[in-house]
């Protein structure tokens, strides 16, 4: 029993050195490259969820685009938590990735954040990885999304 107590701290100890570890502001030092996680999240920590159902009505959610960016945000949360966001939300309101913005209504009134998204939705339908994801937003290719169209 005392053996099994003992390492309960150094689990914890263990759990949150990884997590320090994996935090988007401390694994990415480069100031010109908006935040990110470079992996997956881990599977002992729970992400908040991206709004969805009835989270998606009233006033913040004007036009069909609005509504179409967060339900497919959903379907790839675990791809936006490892993609930057070229808003530079992560300065202006702490989001420590792509996946932030969909967590919040920050989605809803940046056409950034909302063709960034919905990019990683189709780029990941289409076998692409994080890693490729995040060189074509670097490279702004999420700027010939219509969100209109959508």
């Amino acid at each position: 029993m005392k053996n099994t107590l003992m390492y309960r701290p150094l689990a914890a100890l263990a759990v949150l050195v990884v997590t320090a570890a994996s935090y988007a502001q401390w694994s990415n030092p480069a100031d010109d490259v908006p935040a990110y996680h470079p992996n997956p999240p881990l599977k002992v920590s729970a992400l908040p969820p991206i709004k969805s159902g009835k989270e998606l009505t009233g006033p913040n959610f004007r036009y069909p685009w609005q509504v179409h960016v967060y339900q497919k945000a959903a379907k790839v949360g675990n791809v936006l938590y490892q993609l930057p966001c070229n808003c530079r939300c992560d300065r202006s309101v702490g989001h420590t990735s792509l996946r932030s913005c969909f967590e919040t209504l920050h989605g809803t009134a940046c056409d950034i954040c909302a063709k960034e998204g919905f990019f990683a939705y189709q780029q990941t339908k289409l076998g692409r990885t994080p890693v490729q994801i995040r060189a074509a937003i670097a490279r702004h290719e999420y700027e010939s999304i219509d969100l209109e169209k959508q």
